[in-house]
Formats: structure tokens, C-alpha cells, sequence
């Protein structure tokens, strides 16, 4: 709990002092060619997971392993991150064996298929402002192309963003529909007949990106 506390306090001490850091128009393929680079701290970034089945669900953990956000002057831009798929866990499951064989499935073929496509990448494309936005709230809906298993997928979400004093933050909630990048394994919407045993197409992640200048 303590290492995702800290991450956590840290990027609310930017996103929270930073409301104007999406206060305009910003559209990356145009800004980014110029804006400047700040790093991605892994050991300060969090992604988390939820899947759903019908009678079941888990949740878990994923690391990034690189990655750049583009800021202009105090607005978000543009930038890239990379996701170490060999990394997922399952922090609910407890049990060593079984951990092993939940972890070793959805790193197999069926799922993710790691071995081929071992890392997961985001591209921001754009960064529109949410008028109206309160304080706390989403301030930004970031566009950008997914790429997950070798397939690229244009995504739209909304998110808090925050530039301060060198450092540049970014969180929120996506919800991943598994089936357009060809993880149809387990999905009613392509096997009928499976019943109980159906695992739900959208799955969720939910991520705190912190970078520094």
C-alpha cells in the first residue's frame, strides 16, 4: 500500500495545483514538434487492471518501462508510454501456484502473447480541454492509438493532466475493449455457447503517469 501511496500524494501535488495545464486548444501533432521532453519515472507511475468474468473477476498490476509526455508551456501535449507485458500480476490472487497459472494464461497466446509482443505502447495524438472542469475532476480528454498485441487502436478517455515546476503528471480510467485487438478468448461475443464461462469483452485500467524535465 505504502508504494502506491507515495506515488499517488505525488502526482496530486501536481495535478492538483496545476488546473490550467489543459486551459486550451492542444493538438499534438502540431505542438509536439516543438515541446519539450520530460522523462517518465516508472518507480513513480502506477497501472492497475480489473477483468470481469460472468461468475468472477481479478485485478492486478502492470509496470511501465519508458516513455516521454510533451508539454508546452504549462499544457500536456503530446508524449509515449510503454508497458512491460511480462509484468502483469494478479495482486488478488494469493496463492503462489495459482497466481502462476492465472499469470502464465493471460501471458500465453489465448491473451497477451508476450513472448511475440512483450511490451504494450500508448501514443497521444491530442489533449482537448473539458470545460467547465471542477478542481478535482477530469480536466482533459486525451486521444491517442493503443497498440496491444501487434494491433493498433485509436482510444478517447477522459483524465486529469497538470504541469508544475518540472514535473508533469497524468491519470485516469480507460475501459479496453479486448476483442478489437484480437483477444477474443473466452468472449460471448464470438463463442455462444460458453455460458458461465464467458469473460466480459471491456476490461479496465486505471493509470498515474508521473515525468519529469
Amino acid at each position: 500500500m505504502k508504494k502506491l501511496l507515495i506515488p499517488a500524494l505525488f502526482a496530486l501535488a501536481v495535478l492538483g495545483a496545476a488546473p490550467v495545464a489543459s486551459a486550451q486548444k492542444m493538438n499534438s501533432a502540431k505542438m509536439a514538434t516543438k515541446a519539450p521532453t520530460y522523462a517518465v519515472q516508472p518507480q513513480l507511475s502506477t497501472l492497475g487492471w480489473e477483468g470481469k468474468a460472468v461468475t468472477h473477476g481479478h485485478n492486478g498490476t502492470i509496470s511501465f518501462t519508458s516513455g516521454e509526455l510533451l508539454v508546452k508551456g504549462n499544457a500536456l501535449v503530446g508524449g509515449t508510454v510503454t508497458v512491460d507485458m511480462k509484468s502483469l500480476k494478479a495482486t488478488d490472487i494469493k496463492d503462489a501456484e495459482s497466481q502462476g497459472k492465472f499469470v502464465g494464461h493471460m501471458t500465453s497466446d489465448d491473451f497477451f502473447g508476450v513472448e511475440k509482443f512483450p511490451t504494450s505502447t500508448f501514443k497521444i495524438t491530442s489533449v482537448a480541454p473539458i470545460k467547465g472542469a471542477a478542481k478535482d475532476a477530469d480536466n482533459a480528454t486525451i486521444t491517442g492509438e493503443m497498440t496491444i498485441k501487434g494491433v493498433t487502436q485509436t482510444i478517447s478517455f477522459p483524465a486529469k493532466v497538470g504541469v508544475k515546476d518540472g514535473v508533469a503528471a497524468a491519470s485516469g480510467k480507460v475501459k479496453i475493449d479486448r476483442t478489437k485487438f484480437g483477444l477474443k478468448y473466452g468472449s460471448k461475443s464470438f463463442f455462444d455457447s460458453i455460458g458461465d464461462k464467458a469473460i466480459n469483452d471491456d476490461f479496465d485500467l486505471t493509470f498515474n503517469v508521473i515525468a519529469k524535465q
